[in-house]
């Protein structure tokens, strides 16, 4: 499952998204904001991340003005692995170096069609594996060091 959450500079781009993906054929949980009225992005990045952490979602979606603060407290979550990209070379890297599992778009940064397309890229593209995956191991190792109190 996908889950899909944005702030108030991102709700426009995030209504595109949610398009974009059902013509994928994917249906997307969308938790919220509903509105443009002004909004905390903490409180939606922590409804997307939490749920990918928690194992409750495969994969995520965050969009606020920039991405900056979404990306921030996605990336405080055990086993959130949140990329901020702005093109699609960096999205099929987030998934194939580094196996991204929540996306982090700019409402106020990218356009329309060129976020859907940086999407489809990231949901298509395949993590590698290899070398890309002793990297991974030792941002787990130092997870666990933090929650432990050992760093």
């Amino acid at each position: 499952m996908l889950v899909i959450g944005s702030d108030h500079g991102g709700l426009e781009l995030k209504s595109v998204l949610i398009e974009s993906l059902r013509q994928r054929g994917l249906e997307p949980r969308d938790l919220g904001t509903d509105n443009d009225d002004s909004v905390d992005y903490p409180d939606f990045a922590e409804k997307v991340a939490g749920a990918v952490s928690r194992g409750e979602a495969d994969c995520g979606v965050l969009i606020c003005g920039t991405g900056i603060g979404m990306s921030i407290v996605a990336n405080k979550f055990p086993g959130v692995r949140a990329a901020l990209v702005t093109d699609e070379y960096m999205a099929r890297m987030a998934k194939e170096h580094n196996n991204a599992n929540v996306l982090v778009l700019g409402g106020r940064v990218l356009d329309a069609m060129t976020a859907s397309r940086i999407v489809g890229v990231w949901l298509d593209a395949t993590y590698e594996g290899g070398r890309h995956q002793r990297r991974l191991d030792k941002i787990a190792s130092l997870e666990a060091d933090v929650r432990a109190g050992k760093i």
